[in-house]
Parts: structure tokens; C-alpha cells; sequence
């Protein structure tokens, strides 16, 4: 999973980076509005972590510029700005949380996994896709059996963002960033892709699914369900 923290308080951000990292997100920083403008722009993100007063612009403006371009992204405000107004706000603007600071870093990634948890999979810890079992909470992934898959966390961000986008093709490149952020931008080929897909089939199909996975070829891959 993606996040962008917008936060121009270089502390805090790395506290906040380096805690999600902890949980196995991926995460993305923005210190200035302009910088945070740039990035909505270009990546997609799962969850944006959204302040409101920022160098060179307010965070309700990009609130209101991700739902112009139609993003799907999950929006969280965290901000020091605790008026009524504001939380009313982000919220009619589009929002899905808001986070007053001070907070604990557990609260911010319950907020965030609840927030997604309620965006992709309709509330549930338990998904049951195909004969398998994921355990969101857990991140862990079991055969019909009971018995757990041992999969690399690469395997299992790669298996829930492709369940995520069942009968949908997900490209190459869309893969590269979900797993490594703008890193992708720099690499060369998608060779580490293909290496993480080809071991997560194995895997499957060790666990009665040699199916699930369909490979398109020059394209990329979508879960068939």
C-alpha cells in the first residue's frame, strides 16, 4: 500500500515515514504545497495524509484538486488546526478523516487501515477470494486448508493490490510503483516484477490456485476471478 505524507514539519514526517515503513506501507513525502500538487499529479496513492497549512498554499486546495481529477485516493487530515470549521470543511470537500495532532502513530495507521479497509473491502478483516483466506490484520494469506502461504511482504502487497483490481489489467509499471514508490521512475526495466509475479504464482499454485494470475503479455496482469 502507497501513501503521500503532506506535512512540511520534517520531524514529524520522518516519525510518521518511518513508523508506516514499520507497518509495511510504502510511503512518499510532500514538505510544500507546490511539491504535493506535483505528486498528486503524476502517482497514484492508496491513502494521502493531508495537513492543512503548508508552505505556499492551503491543503484544502489540494483536497479540492484530487477530487477535480478524480482520484480515488483515500484522504486523511492531519492537522493542528482543530476548528469545527475546518473538520467541516475537508469533510463537505471530500475527505475521509480527520486526525487532530498531537496523535499516536497506532492511532494514524488504525485510521488508515480502517479507511481502507472500508474503501476496498467493505469493512471486512477476512477476505475469502478463490480458496484463499487473507487476513488483513494478520497480512497473512492461508489455502482452504488452513495451512500459511509463506509469502515475502513483496508477494503479499503484490497478491492484495491484484485482488484489489480483480478483472482489471494491472500494468507493469503500475506494479513497479505500487511496490517502490517513485523509485520506479529510475529502474531500468521491471525485471524485480517479474520475479516477485513468477514466485507468488509458484505459491499458488502449490495452493490450488495456478489460475488466479493471468499474464498479458507486453501489458501486464489481472487476477481473474
Amino acid at each position: 500500500m502507497k501513501l503521500l505524507i503532506v506535512e512540511d514539519e520534517k520531524g514529524l514526517s520522518d516519525s510518521i515515514a518511518e513508523y508506516l515503513s514499520s507497518e509495511d506501507y510504502i510511503s512518499e513525502r510532500a514538505f510544500t504545497f507546490d511539491e504535493a500538487m506535483s505528486k498528486i499529479g503524476v502517482y497514484e496513492y492508496d491513502c494521502i495524509l493531508l495537513d492543512l497549512m503548508l508552505p505556499g498554499g492551503n491543503g484544502l486546495d489540494i483536497l479540492r484538486e484530487i477530487k477535480r481529477l478524480g482520484l480515488l485516493s483515500g484522504v486523511i487530515i492531519v492537522s493542528a488546526k482543530d476548528s469545527v470549521s475546518d473538520k467541516v470543511e475537508g469533510l463537505k470537500i471530500g475527505a475521509d478523516d480527520y486526525l487532530s495532532k498531537p496523535f499516536s502513530m497506532p492511532e494514524l495507521a488504525m485510521r488508515i487501515f480502517a479507511l481502507m479497509r472500508r474503501r476496498n473491502f467493505n469493512s471486512e478483516n477476512i477476505m475469502h477470494v478463490d480458496g484463499l483466506q487473507i487476513d488483513l490484520l494478520a497480512k497473512s494469506v492461508s489455502d482452504e486448508e488452513g495451512n500459511e502461504l509463506d509469502l515475502t511482504k513483496m508477494e503479499y502487497e503484490l497478491l492484495l493490490f491484484l485482488v484489489e483490481n480483480s478483472n482489471r489489467v494491472v500494468s507493469k509499471s503500475a506494479l513497479a510503483e505500487h511496490l517502490s514508490g517513485d523509485m520506479a521512475d529510475m529502474m531500468a526495466d521491471y525485471n524485480f516484477v517479474y520475479t516477485h509475479i513468477k514466485n507468488l504464482k509458484a505459491k499458488l499454485a502449490e495452493a490450488g490456485c495456478a489460475d488466479c494470475i493471468r499474464t498479458y503479455y507486453g501489458t501486464g496482469y489481472k487476477w481473474e476471478k
